[in-house]
């Protein structure tokens, strides 16, 4: 049964009876059929969980089923939660997603987290490198407001998107166009990034929500390592002394990652693990001038 020739059945369906169907159609297409169902009607009718729990019995209009059920049957299609939203939160920050962007996960918090334990200064001058959507610039804006942050893609529609979001978010952090170094000026204190890191062999890329994610922010040559060894090699004439640079990579990078970054003159390299126990962030001190 599709979502199509359910909509028939339920138009007069309440609340807890649509999340009910959207529930048992979505089991074998996702790991969280209650939860992407919830979100789809909660969407629809712009209301958070916790009112779909407390107005479960609500009767459902005819609009609202059919907007409900087209939407959910992009998700059964295999479309990403966050793209049929349109939005996703990331540090408590809910931000606006797009297709020409990845989505942020919950693994790049990990990132922002050691970010914010370095010891920098105050005013800390910090890049992120194919900023995406901002999540990383922002995430770190919104806890260091005396940072001067600022995020860099060489998308423009993924700049454009960012931008949206620091008005949005309401947070000082300027985003401009540049494939990775090519227009970035001046030194930082700290520089991150989320870069492409897979394979593009890997048989991963045909699975799941990615299918559905911009191939170029994915996907980089010499078995996913290129942009990670070109953001490696020219960090250091944008570092301050005792600056640093913290990577996000695939888990099974991490030792060729910390390689290359000790290679490069980089001190203090370390993984951190995701909240998965993943080795996902690996990151290195410059100490002094190129």
């Amino acid at each position: 049964m599709t979502a199509h020739e359910t909509s028939s059945s339920v138009n007069l369906a309440t609340v807890e009876a649509w999340i009910t169907t959207a529930r048992d159609q979505l089991k074998e297409h996702t790991d969280s059929p209650r939860l992407d169902a919830e979100l789809i009607i909660g969407h629809v009718l712009d209301r958070d969980r916790a009112y779909l729990y407390t107005w479960g019995d609500r009767r459902l209009s005819k609009a609202h089923c059919l907007t409900a059920d087209t939407l959910l049957q992009r998700r059964l299609l295999g479309e990403p939660i966050a793209y049929i939203l349109g939005k996703r939160e990331f540090w408590s920050l809910v931000l606006d997603v797009a297709p020409s962007t990845l989505i942020p996960r919950p693994a790049t918090e990990t990132l922002v987290e050691w970010a914010l334990n370095l010891t920098l200064p105050h005013d800390a001058k910090v890049i992120d490198l194919g900023t995406g959507t901002g999540a990383i610039a922002l995430a770190l804006a919104s806890e260091k407001p005396n940072w001067v942050v600022s995020g860099v893609d060489f998308n423009p529609e993924a700049v454009a998107l960012a931008h949206r979001n620091a008005i949005k978010t309401q947070l000082k952090v300027s985003f401009n166009q540049s494939s990775w170094f090519s227009s970035v000026q001046g030194r930082y204190d700290l520089i991150v990034s989320n870069p492409p890191y897979i394979d593009p062999i890997d048989p991963h890329l045909s699975e799941g929500d990615v299918r559905f994610e911009p191939r170029s922010a994915l996907v980089a040559d010499d078995h996913g390592m290129a942009d990670i060894y070109t953001i490696a090699q020219q960090a250091p004439r944008f570092l301050n002394p005792e600056g640093w640079l913290l990577l996000e990579h695939g888990f099974e990078q991490a030792g060729a990652v910390c390689n290359a970054l000790r290679a490069r003159g980089f001190t203090k390299v370390d993984t951190q693990l995701d909240l998965a126990g993943h080795p996902r962030i690996s990151g290195g001190c410059w100490r002094g001038d190129d």
